[in-house]
């Protein structure tokens, strides 16, 4: 039934519904609606967040939908398309994102993959980061340097050490993502990090890990003993 909001009860609106009842309260349907704002002359926005839905056929997989495919819905243009993928965007770092205070320390690769998990979560093709600490492994900057394919990233260590010396960085901890979901590293990751440590070493700005990960792993070269502190 393709009715007008204005043609629902004003205390059935889900505006009117959030503010009385929580946000708690709403359907999926009913929060898109929302963020959606209006539909269009031929198709209530309320019809319109049943077809993204029923495009994602599973809520978690809204994750990974983009403007393209949300434009093929008819009433749904670029500027909404872009809202409702940033609002997943915000949600999905919101639950994700460890809550933290000033000068993290960063000692722990599973507290640190928890901590920045959501940098790579849904990602289809490799991020590679660098975190720069201080001479207490307190987190100084973190810095995306490369964005590869789906199953190679290039990584040149004149970039890594530039921006460590920018910022004063005492150690490095390197990060990159499998889009594959497989954690373990490849014969090039092996290669790059041993190359990168040893320069690490030759400028006193030791990498101290490499952690590689997927949205439900990781791997720490340095727990795994393919990395060493000098």
């Amino acid at each position: 039934m393709n009715y007008r909001m204005k043609e629902i009860p004003k205390e059935e609106r889900p505006r009117e519904r959030l503010i009385k009842e929580g946000v708690d309260k709403l359907s999926n349907e009913e929060l898109i609606s929302i963020i959606l704002k209006t539909g269009t002359k031929d198709k209530n926005v309320k019809n319109i967040s049943i077809e993204i839905l029923q495009m994602a056929q599973n809520i978690t997989d809204l994750k990974n939908i983009t403007v393209p495919a949300l434009k093929t819905i008819k009433g749904v243009g670029e500027v909404k398309a872009i809202e409702l993928i940033a609002t997943i965007e915000l949600g999905k770092r919101i639950f994700l994102a460890k809550a933290g205070k000033d000068n993290i320390k960063m000692c722990n690769p599973k507290e640190i993959w928890n901590m920045t998990r959501y940098l790579f979560y849904g990602k289809k093709q490799e991020y590679f980061y660098c975190l720069y600490l201080n001479n207490k492994q307190e987190l100084i900057e973190r810095k995306l340097l490369f964005m590869g394919t789906i199953n190679r990233s290039i990584v040149h260590p004149r970039e890594v050490f530039k921006e460590a010396y920018l910022v004063s960085a005492s150690n490095i901890i390197c990060m990159h993502n499998h889009p594959s979901g497989d954690v373990t590293p490849s014969k090039e990751d092996l290669y790059f990090t041993k190359n990168l440590a040893e320069i690490g070493k030759m400028q006193g700005i030791p990498i101290i890990d490499h952690i590689i990960v997927s949205d439900d792993s990781y791997y720490s070269f340095y727990e795994n003993k393919d990395i060493f502190i000098c």
